[in-house]
């Protein structure tokens, strides 16, 4: 398996020193080539990290399964280039994919990867239940703790991180990559994996919120979406279209509520 950090050499430069030679410590990323019963897909720029939670969390939250019963297996192959991500799925799930199949080089998580034209890009999908209440507190909780869950983003500085969070705040599992889809991806196909309901925790993630990033924790079924940086228009459509919460500039001691402000409420305070 690829190593996930790296070392290399690097001249510090500092206004009023001398330069002087330093070594540091950067995020690997490489190619990651997603194959369906041995046909190609994509290829994506990713960490070579809970690869099998990425292979299902993209497949799930991208459309190209319905569920995670119809991924029968994963391996990870390395590859001169990098590595491949050998899916196996039941027959009949493969003809209905193979209208859809596409050769794509992804940048470091391309989020859209596989559509054809504006339709599939951009569709509509079923409005999410109304299961979640979270206190604005809560949000705060997980937020002062995501930087202890983000192991290589403190050794690199260079890698995003997802965390799917309790109401209460604490954040029950977390997954890191140097593309912000690709970490959201590996986060939704561990939750699966564990088996969890998507419907009773929220997202918290270290990047914007874009159409590609509400779009998949839609498709998840999460009904909260905390984002550290800014969201875009089309991902305040969606949604609010949906039903999501969407939280933006997620900051210590603040946040903005875009949409489903209704799911968030102030903690009483005992005197």
């Amino acid at each position: 398996m690829a190593k996930t950090l790296a070392a290399t050499g690097l001249q510090r430069w500092c206004e009023g020193r001398d330069s002087s030679a330093d070594e540091d410590l950067v995020a690997s990323e490489v190619p990651v080539a997603l194959t369906i019963n041995r046909q190609s897909y994509v290829v994506m720029m990713a960490t070579p990290m809970d690869l099998e939670d990425f292979a299902l969390g993209f497949c799930l939250s991208e459309g190209l399964l319905r569920s995670k019963e119809e991924l029968h297996s994963v391996r990870v192959l390395p590859r001169e280039q990098g590595l491949e991500l050998a899916l196996t799925v039941p027959s009949e799930v493969a003809e209905r994919l193979a209208s859809q199949r596409r050769n794509l080089t992804g940048r470091t998580g391309c989020g859209l990867c596989g559509a054809e034209s504006l339709e599939q890009a951009v569709r509509p999908f079923p409005p999410l239940g109304q299961h979640l209440r979270v206190a604005h507190a809560a949000v705060q909780r997980a937020l002062r703790a995501l930087p202890t869950h983000q192991p290589l983003q403190a050794a690199s500085g260079a890698v995003h991180g997802a965390a799917w969070c309790r109401p209460d705040g604490n954040i029950e599992l977390a997954r890191e990559d140097v593309g912000r889809h690709n970490a959201l991806d590996k986060l939704i196909g561990a939750l699966l994996q564990a088996g969890q309901d998507p419907r009773t925790g929220f997202l918290l993630v270290s990047s914007r919120a874009s159409y590609e990033m509400v779009q998949k924790s839609v498709l998840a079924g999460v009904e909260l979406l905390a984002a550290v940086s800014a969201p875009t228009s089309l991902a305040i459509e969606l949604a609010s279209a949906s039903g999501l919460s969407l939280l933006g500039f997620t900051r210590p001691g603040r946040h903005n509520v875009y949409t489903g402000a209704d799911r968030l409420y102030e903690e009483e305070h005992s005197a």
